[in-house]
């Protein structure tokens, strides 16, 4: 996908970034069948579709994390570690203090798996993916899931900012490298006893000879390697050229979690850009303008209805 280089002005990602609360957030009113139509509206005359994918995309495309998920795959970590406040779901878990490496891997093996290269796609990022086409569109997600590269969108239109679920780094941070460890993962997991894997399997950095980690950001040494930096120059390339277009930013499902990336950002261009729409897909705490506060696998399956059937009815 080729973008436009000669935009007036670069738009940086950190530039993008905002800090800055929203202070026009309002109960929305609009009835949902007219919000839809709304939505659809705004989408069918854009120039630019920019998606910000947060984690409750994730989870209202049917990704599960705790519950009785986590009871039935994670059982037996629950008998090793007790069912206190870490293992009641998979985000959680991977904060245990483990008494040792080979009990980190044992653990962060079988999770990275399951929330990453066994998580099968869903039809929810199918459905909105085949809505949009024909759009210039670019994902930026903090998830690490990779749901949207599964349902088709090429990795050059997809910016995820906190790392991914099948690459490790060093725990320090000593280089600018972060390494595929899948088919590590998948023997750990074969070769795991007890929540523990053998001692040779545990992963070292090949600079400093210290521990590895996952490549997810989660402290002050996470790795943002010479393939984030390219999407981070994508990311900033396409922002740059629906600055002068009709631009509708579709927000789904980002909380509170890390607001400045993706909420705060899309809030501010939205403010300051006439030509830019924020149509905000959350479950709780939508409570802008062009905001949908229902069901967000809904609203997104009669969202792309409605987008669908209008191009299905153009000669």
């Amino acid at each position: 996908m080729n973008f436009n280089r000669s935009a007036k002005k670069k738009m940086s990602f950190e530039r993008f970034l905002s800090y800055e609360y929203a202070g026009d957030y309002i109960n929305q009113t609009t009835p949902y069948a007219e919000q839809i139509e709304q939505a659809a509206q705004a989408i069918r005359e854009a120039d630019y579709v920019l998606l910000g994918a947060g984690a409750g995309m994730s989870t209202a495309a049917g990704a599960e994390y705790g519950g009785k998920f986590f009871e039935e795959n994670f059982a037996e970590f629950q008998k090793i570690y007790g069912k206190g406040p870490y293992m009641q779901d998979m985000y959680s878990a991977g904060f245990y203090p483990f008494p040792d490496q080979e009990s980190k891997w044992g653990l962060w093996s079988h999770l990275a798996l399951l929330a990453g290269a066994d998580l099968d796609v869903t039809q929810l990022h199918k459905t909105l993916l085949d809505a949009l086409k024909g759009k210039k569109l670019f994902l930026l997600s903090t998830n690490a899931d990779h749901q949207f590269e599964k349902a088709g969108l090429p990795v050059e239109q997809i910016f995820a900012t906190q790392g991914s679920y099948k690459r490790i780094q060093c725990a320090r941070g000593c280089h600018p490298k972060t390494y595929d460890a899948v088919e590590l993962f998948r023997q750990m997991e074969q070769e795991r006893v007890n929540g523990k894997i053998p001692t040779e399997l545990v992963p070292k950095c090949p600079v400093c000879g210290g521990p590895m980690a996952m490549n997810l950001r989660v402290d002050d040494h996470f790795v943002q390697d010479e393939d984030w930096h390219a999407a981070e120059d994508r990311f900033s390339r396409f922002l740059s050229e629906c600055m002068d277009g009709k631009t509708v930013l579709l927000e789904l499902g980002v909380g509170f979690n890390t607001p400045t990336i993706i909420r705060f950002p899309f809030e501010k261009l939205a403010r300051e850009h006439k030509n830019i729409t924020l149509i905000r897909l959350s479950r709780s705490k939508a409570m802008v303008p062009a905001s949908f506060g229902a069901d967000m696998a809904k609203s997104i399956t009669d969202l792309a209805e409605k987008l669908n059937n209008t191009e299905a009815s153009e000669p």
